[in-house]
């Protein structure tokens, strides 16, 4: 497995302030943040799990896998949490060409925006008073091209990136060091990433409740990203 920090150094974040890699705040503010659903079983377990701590989130979902599971994905709406755009086929973009990479990040666009349509046709409340998703995405992997990130800051995406990695889809680290790459690394304004996948779900059963337990105990507090000033 390649190399990671669980923390981003400063200067990866001064390298590239285009990213947003944590939302400037001097408030006990955490944003929790979930990639690569939704996903049966595993997004409604996250979803009941934020419930009970009154927090909210930020999914970053894959389009292939809104389409696969629309009812899941439609429970992230109806509970009020922030949706961003993972592409459609979660595309590593330094191995894919920028016209491949833009065309699967619209057609993710478009299956969000045309499930927040149908919900409103439908007469149902959503709790908040956007009538379209915020557009925010989050490049798989991390990995995107110089060419990838220009075009998409001019369609207008915000482009979320994290200070905080809890490493949930390492299966070489035990669940023990998930959760202290979390709790030794957050801040005030703090993003930070797990995985609502099949391949983090053992770590993340044990890591999110435990993270949420001692970020509440600290003071903390936890938002979605809704066009974050960047930082």
């Amino acid at each position: 497995m390649e190399p990671y920090f669980a923390k981003t150094p400063k200067i990866i974040q001064n390298v590239f302030p285009d990213f947003t890699w944590r939302i400037a705040t001097d408030k006990k503010e955490i944003y929790l943040t979930f990639d690569d659903g939704p996903i049966p079983e595993i997004t409604d377990w996250v979803l009941k799990t934020l419930d009970k701590f009154n927090a909210k989130a930020t999914f970053f979902c894959v389009g292939d896998n809104i389409k696969k599971y629309p009812k899941e994905f439609k429970n992230i709406l109806n509970k009020n949490h922030t949706i961003g755009n993972h592409t459609f086929n979660h595309l590593n973009g330094w191995k894919t060409n920028t016209k491949k990479y833009l065309d699967n990040v619209k057609k993710t666009e478009e299956i969000i925006d045309m499930t927040y349509t149908n919900i409103l046709l439908s007469g149902k409340e959503l709790g908040w008073n956007e009538q379209q998703s915020p557009k925010i995405f989050r490049p798989p992997y991390g990995k995107i091209r110089t060419s990838q990130k220009r075009a998409l800051l001019k369609k207008g995406y915000q482009i979320i990136m994290w200070d905080v990695l809890s490493a949930d889809f390492d299966q070489n680290i035990s669940k023990e060091k998930c959760l202290k790459n979390v709790v030794k690394s957050v801040g005030n304004g703090s993003i930070i990433i797990f995985h609502d996948s099949i391949k983090a779900f053992e770590k993340l059963q044990y890591v999110l409740p435990k993270t949420l337990i001692y970020l509440i105990e600290e003071g903390y507090t936890f938002k979605k990203i809704n066009k974050p000033p960047m930082l």
